[in-house]
């Protein structure tokens, strides 16, 4: 997955202990989880960080100074991001105020020299006015960067459940199920983040409820009239490379007039200079915005987002939260961004061995869960067994990289081997046209994830091993 490459390239860097690291977005394509365990890597790395980040928790969690890039001008802040907000917010003010002031005074000026300068008893006064206006600076007031807002019409409303799951297996191939017995209901006015780690099985359940997954087992009722909206980051490879942003939205509505289209175009953001531009030419967030856009014309009754903030800049994600809270319909949320689900989210299901649970505490427990199930991770891997009197050597840091790149190595070959496999199991007539290698595949698919899981599992315990 996006997840574990990411992992996998970060361990490469991080544990290498260079005396300057250089990030750029490394949360995105990680899970909350990941995120969580970054944020508190960064906080305690020995030597200097440069990150650029969107992250607006890891840029209050884990930095000790911001460095602002404002009108082609580089300016140092101490703090975190937040503080970072306070203080230009306080600099915008006096700013402001200062303005006002001069603005003020330039007027009482300009009026003395207006009313005085034709008189002779009052000329020299009016031109020492005058140079005292012209050595007058003027102060310029920062330009307020403006967002152009996200929109989720709501739908008509529906009375609840909108989707019930009874005991259901969910996943890929008969017999060998991602998830089971699964049991969930999902109300119109529901605002709920999936957590778990990755691979368990987050995006196989928002999959199967918006319908864009058969299921293995059990049964699946819905709202005849429910309207699923799905997204996805994988989606963004899905635009049609060589078309326009016009011809993307024209497939809404093939019969309106070219001006309508237009209007509708704005009303997700692409105004004329950018209306025309080729999809592959956008940037990842525009791509969002437009995928974003395109989905929320059908008017959804549910909102389900698997990860849609991974290449938004901030301002662009408190539009995203806004649109969110503004919604009138149900929510199901895969992020890594706290800031986001603790601002959308009133319940968390979490996903996590074959099971979807409701969890009870809230996502700061949550975070908490993770560190401390991973520091004890890390203990056991650097205590020695228990009633041994002889102590062991030490593993060297060149062993441990090595079984680091041996790790790797094999999630990439299971990763390889899992997409393949998939891509043949999508094939609807496989089981009928050849039932024993859809059998054969399935099990080359479920001995690859164990292979996946045991790999994973020994890079978290080695990488922990060598950080400490």
């Amino acid at each position: 997955s996006g997840g574990w490459r990411m992992r996998a390239a970060l361990g490469g860097v991080l544990f290498a202990a260079a005396d300057l690291l250089l990030l750029d977005e490394p949360t995105n394509y990680l899970d909350l989880e990941g995120a969580a365990w970054l944020e508190e890597y960064l906080r305690d790395y020995p030597h200097t960080v440069l990150v650029v980040s969107h992250d607006r928790e890891m840029l209050n969690r884990s930095v000790t100074h911001i460095l602002a890039l404002d009108e082609r001008r580089l300016e140092v802040f101490a703090g975190g991001y937040d503080a970072y907000l306070k203080k230009r917010a306080e600099r915008l003010s006096l700013a402001t105020s200062m303005k006002a002031k001069q603005d003020a005074q330039r007027e009482h000026l300009q009026s003395f020299i207006d009313r005085f300068r034709a008189k002779a008893s009052k000329a020299r006064q009016a031109q020492s006015r005058i140079k005292q206006l012209e050595k007058m600076q003027d102060i310029a007031l920062p330009l307020e960067s403006r967002t152009t807002p996200f929109h989720f019409e709501d739908a008509s409303p529906l009375a609840s459940p909108l989707v019930v799951f009874d005991e259901c297996e969910l996943g890929y191939a008969p017999g060998h199920p991602v998830l089971s017995k699964v049991s969930l209901r999902l109300d119109h006015d529901d605002r709920i983040v999936v957590i778990g780690p990755n691979g368990q099985g987050k995006t196989t359940l928002v999959k199967s409820i918006a319908a864009k997954l058969p299921l293995l087992a059990g049964k699946r009722v819905a709202s005849g009239k429910a309207v699923m909206g799905y997204f996805s980051q994988d989606q963004l490879d899905e635009l049609r490379e060589g078309e326009s942003v016009f011809e993307h939205v024209r497939t809404l509505e093939p019969d309106w007039a070219p001006p309508k289209v237009r209007a509708l175009a704005a009303r997700m953001g692409f105004g004329f200079e950018k209306i025309d531009t080729k999809v592959q030419d956008l940037s990842g967030g525009e791509k969002v915005r437009l995928l974003l856009g395109l989905m929320a014309h059908a008017k959804p009754h549910v909102l389900i987002l698997d990860e849609p903030t991974s290449h938004l800049d901030i301002d662009s994600r408190e539009a995203l939260i806004h649109a969110i809270n503004e919604f009138e319909g149900a929510v199901l949320l895969i992020t890594h961004d706290i800031y986001l689900a603790e601002a959308c989210a009133d319940r968390l299901w979490l996903v996590y061995h074959g099971r979807v649970r409701p969890y009870d505490g809230d996502l700061e427990d949550y975070r908490k869960l993770v560190l401390s199930a991973d520091r004890s991770l890390a203990r056991s891997v650097k205590t020695d067994a228990p009633n041994s009197n002889v102590k062991k050597p030490a593993t060297s840091a060149y062993t441990l990289k090595q079984r680091i790149a041996a790790a790797e190595a094999e999630m990439e070959q299971a990763q390889a081997t899992i997409a393949r496999v998939d891509t043949a199991l999508a094939d609807p007539n496989l089981y009928t046209r050849d039932p024993a290698r859809a059998a054969s595949l399935s099990r080359e698919r479920a001995d690859a994830a164990a292979a996946l899981a045991s790999a994973e599992v020994v890079w978290l315990e080695v990488s922990e091993a060598l950080s400490g």
